[in-house]
């Protein structure tokens, strides 16, 4: 029985590692989010999209900016606004709409002071990729 024991907590620790490794897990100091491997950008007002996770999460930008999506992943996006799926709270956000991956595109200038969230279309329930701007 012991050693039955034993193959499965050993079973379990490999099975553990193994989804970490498949969820881009690291110990690397600029990863964020909530399985690590994303590295947010250096450029103000830039999301970045890689291992299927948005980072930074939550960015403030000034009234009339606008914000750019940058997709290092190697799924297609399609980057919208909130609520699902009328996309009304931030229309601006929709203009980034669907990303290729290494593709980039900026938002319309978000002219009204409030907060923003926003989500891929195509996985709304993945909460690694949504987000939120706060426009001040």
């Amino acid at each position: 029985m012991t050693n039955v024991k034993t193959m499965i907590a050993g079973g379990a620790v490999a099975a553990a590692f193994a989804i970490a490794a498949a969820c881009g897990g690291g110990s690397s100091n600029n990863t964020t989010g909530p399985t690590g491997g994303c590295t947010p950008s250096t450029n103000p007002n830039t999301f970045v999209i890689q291992n299927n996770q948005v980072c930074p999460q939550t960015l403030t930008v000034a009234v009339g900016s606008q914000v750019t999506m940058i997709n290092n992943d190697s799924n297609v996006h399609e980057m919208d606004s909130d609520p699902h799926p009328e996309h009304t709270d931030c229309p601006p956000l929709n203009q980034i709409d669907f990303l290729n991956p290494g593709q980039s595109r900026s938002s319309g200038n978000l002219t009204t002071a409030r907060r923003c969230g926003f989500h891929d279309h195509s996985r709304p329930d993945v909460a690694a990729l949504k987000g939120t701007i706060t426009i001040q």
